[in-house]
């Protein structure tokens, strides 16, 4: 049937660096058989890779179809050679649902170094940890306030809807992750020993603390910041403090740096009892 109307059929494709036809091999030989000694060809120049999913895609549109078990096969080489693309993205070259492509990059017995986006259908890359995702559209929200929900979602490789759920919570004072999320953070013991780092080091902590929108979108925050950066500074710089002050300033200098001290002592109570009375509530609130 094809060979008495090879001349209506489209060129076959052909892999130029080895000529393995990717398309037309049943074109190539009707044409054979029509006694033609030539047949028109487009020529693919990509990485084997991208020919083998040329390959795919070509015989799933048309011609004979392959079984499901060639269509697995083939999106288990996928998987291995374009672990970027997306499941749903996967699935549309080898005509299987995305759930049956997830459960196939599950099985695979080697998996690639970890990979932090995968692209999908619309060519656009997306974080595999949205937990990341939104950790880094925080990160750029508090660095730039200004930005617009673009720009921030191109960053960090989300959508601007994620963005704008983002930003939002911030300026609530909300966590940036909502409830289904929030167990995909890291345990327990690393975050205490991130706080305690920070606790150790005064000015990588108030830099944690400027980036907080909560603190630096009102003006009671800004003012805290800015005693807090008056204070941060290391032993170095303390102990420089010291050797500048000349001795007829000294006693004052100690009684008023006592008193600074005495307010930041009952600062730093008085807030600790307030979280400590919110954590009560809250756990009162659940039971």
């Amino acid at each position: 049937m094809l060979a008495e109307r090879i001349a209506e059929l489209p060129p076959i494709v052909v892999y130029r660096p080895t000529y393995q036809v990717l398309d037309g091999v049943h074109r190539l030989r009707a044409a054979a058989l029509a006694g033609q000694e030539s047949i028109g060809v487009r020529f693919f120049d990509g990485s084997e890779a991208d020919a083998f999913v040329l390959a795919v895609q070509a015989n799933i549109r048309h011609g004979l179809p392959l079984r499901h078990a060639d269509r697995a096969a083939a999106a288990a080489r996928i998987v291995t050679s374009h672990p970027q693309w997306s499941d749903r993205a996967i699935a549309a070259v080898a005509g299987l649902a995305p759930s049956t492509v997830g459960a196939i990059r599950r099985r695979a017995a080697e998996q690639p170094e970890q990979l932090h986006t995968r692209r999908g259908l619309d060519g656009r890359s997306r974080p595999c940890d949205l937990v990341a995702g939104r950790q880094m559209a925080s990160d750029l929200i508090c660095d730039n306030p200004t930005a617009s929900l673009r720009e921030i979602a191109r960053e960090a490789g989300i959508s601007p809807g994620t963005v704008r759920d983002v930003r939002e919570r911030l300026r609530r004072g909300e966590d940036i992750l909502p409830p289904r999320l929030r167990a995909r953070r890291p345990d327990g013991d690393a975050r205490a020993e991130d706080a305690n780092h920070l606790l150790r080091d005064p000015v990588l902590a108030l830099q944690q603390l400027r980036r907080d929108p909560s603190l630096r979108f009102t003006e009671e925050g800004r003012q805290l910041l800015r005693l807090l950066h008056l204070n941060a500074v290391g032993p170095e710089q303390w102990d420089r403090l010291v050797d500048s002050i000349p001795p007829h300033c000294a006693d004052m200098a100690v009684e008023l740096a006592r008193t600074c001290a005495e307010n930041w002592r009952e600062f730093a109570e008085s807030l600790e009892r307030r979280c400590t009375q919110s954590s009560i509530g809250d756990v009162a609130g659940r039971g």
